[in-house]
């Protein structure tokens, strides 16, 4: 099934009829209040990761707006930074930019020679594919979600189809978990999304011509030209497609439906770090941290207090008649009254040092970094490394993102390279292929998964070592020049390079 919506959006009056159906307006706009209402046990604690780890994001919950200061409170910024670096190794070992980290190959399906025909095809279209997402916003847009994952455990990625014209025919936007309302589906993926967003009359009338508005909204819109209305666009699974809907909530008036369509694959891709039994909505290690981060922000705090009073001190007076306490003020050169015979302005002694908190704040923020996997994946001291000093990085950070990395190749890389695939396809700019893993299959070249793939490279290379010291006999038994494709498939090298099986006889 071909992605339709941009070829045909059908738009239409809404009415009894159609609001009393089970896919209605109201009964659209009743199912996201119920999702949001589920998701709102979560939206405290989110907040909090936010206010530690990424603050001065869009709040959840109220007023307020990307980047507005609203935390006043934080003293720390271990965690801050470690979230950007974990991000930053993210970008790196999931989705290099200019880097080729995804493949298209034959199925097992296919015969060996109809496989050595279709190889440079395919692998010329993942070539087009790659140059797309390259030129494309991409970069950006899934360095901001990866910064969601690793703070909240869930992320949202819109993939639309550019104008005609652009640069690439495909765009990407990270949205924010404030405006994403997320169902589970009974597979366990996140694949029903609801997003909230406002957007004025102007707004709505540009990105919707020919759509039927309550004559209440075009009153107020042409009162208040700055007023904002809030749109409810849903994308939820429908058999084997999605239907996508964008509701108007308008309040007192009757919401009514703005337009609706179909699409093969979701345009927005959630994906989650962690998941816990019975849950929807990921856990990041931000949340498994946030006891020690919280500890160190109150320890720096406390730290500062201490030094403040190491630095002006407390002190004590006879209130005389002429040495009055509350206009004193301790700056350099200043001259205070005292009377003949009193003490006058006198320090008072500290009761106690605060040296332990060294020791406690260097403890957790070595656990902080240790949970954001900072001192995994960042920057190493030395500027060299062995070949096996790379081979068990490599095989570390397979161990530790393992987990994570299944999960996000089953709910953000496949997801992505169907999409894009599926609109290439429809636009022409790729050969019409099904990437439905039979015939044709998606090859994951990222940085990661070839430091999981360099286990069984490693495994073969020594059966052929042993095979070489077994004798000739032994290496009789040792097909090379498949031998030879093999690896090359493992190591990601592109089909042209590899000459195709001679025919037999």
């Amino acid at each position: 099934m071909s992605d339709t919506t941009h070829d045909a959006v059908r738009k239409r009056r809404k009415g009894d009829a159609a609001s009393a159906s089970p896919n209605g307006p109201e009964r659209l706009l009743e199912r996201y209040r119920a999702a949001r209402e589920r998701r709102s046990v979560w939206e405290s604690h989110w907040q909090e990761c936010y206010d530690h780890a990424l603050p001065n994001g869009q709040p959840f919950r109220g007023g307020g707006t990307p980047g507005e200061r609203r935390v006043d409170r934080l003293f720390d910024g271990t965690a801050p930074d470690a979230v950007e670096q974990l991000a930053a190794s993210l970008l790196a070992e999931l989705t290099p930019p200019w880097s080729r980290w995804f493949g298209l190959q034959p199925g097992p399906s296919l015969p060996d020679g109809e496989r050595d025909r279709v190889a440079p095809m395919l692998d010329r279209a993942a070539g087009i594919v790659q140059a797309h997402v390259d030129r494309s916003n991409f970069a950006v847009e899934i360095h901001q979600a990866f910064l969601d994952l690793v703070t909240v455990g869930t992320a949202c990625l819109l993939m639309e189809e550019a104008p005609p014209g652009a640069a690439s025919s495909l765009r990407f936007t990270a949205v924010p978990l404030a405006e994403a309302v997320l169902e589970e589906g009974a597979d366990g993926r996140l694949d029903g999304t609801f997003r909230r967003s406002e957007a004025t009359l102007a707004q709505i009338e540009r990105r919707f011509p020919g759509a039927a508005l309550p004559d209440e909204v075009r009153e107020r819109g042409a009162a208040e030209p700055d007023g904002r209305f809030p749109l409810v666009e849903a994308v939820l699974p429908d058999g084997l497609a999605y239907r996508w809907t964008v509701v108007l909530d308008s309040g007192p008036a009757d919401p009514a439906t703005l337009a609706e369509g179909r699409f093969a694959q979701s345009p927005f891709i959630n994906f989650r770090w962690l998941k816990a039994p019975g849950e929807t909505y990921g856990r990041s290690p931000v949340m498994k941290a946030l006891p020690d981060i919280k500890t160190a922000n109150k320890v720096v705090e406390l730290v500062l207090k201490n030094a403040s009073i190491a630095v002006t001190g407390i002190w004590q007076a006879d209130d005389d008649g002429v040495l009055n306490p509350a206009t004193i003020r301790l700056v350099p050169g200043t001259i205070i009254p005292k009377a003949v015979g009193s003490a006058g302005l006198t320090p008072l002694a500290n009761p106690g040092r605060f040296d332990v908190s060294q020791l406690v704040l260097d403890d957790l923020r070595a656990r902080i970094r240790h949970a954001l996997l900072a001192d995994r994946l960042g920057p190493l001291d030395q500027p060299r490394m062995t070949a096996t000093e790379v081979v068990e990085r490599s095989a570390e950070m397979a161990r530790l993102l393992g987990a994570t990395y299944g999960r996000l190749q089953a709910e953000l890389l496949t997801p992505l390279v169907l999409r894009a695939v599926g609109i290439l396809r429809r636009r022409g700019e790729i050969p019409d292929i099904a990437v439905d893993g039979r015939t044709v299959a998606l090859q994951h070249r990222s940085p990661l998964a070839q430091a999981q793939a360099q286990r069984d490279v490693q495994a073969t290379l020594r059966w052929l070592d042993t095979a070489r010291q077994l004798g000739p006999e032994a290496l009789s038994a040792v097909d090379v020049a498949a031998t030879a494709r093999w690896l090359g498939e493992a190591f990601g090298v592109p089909a042209k390079l590899v000459r195709a099986e001679a025919p037999h006889g």
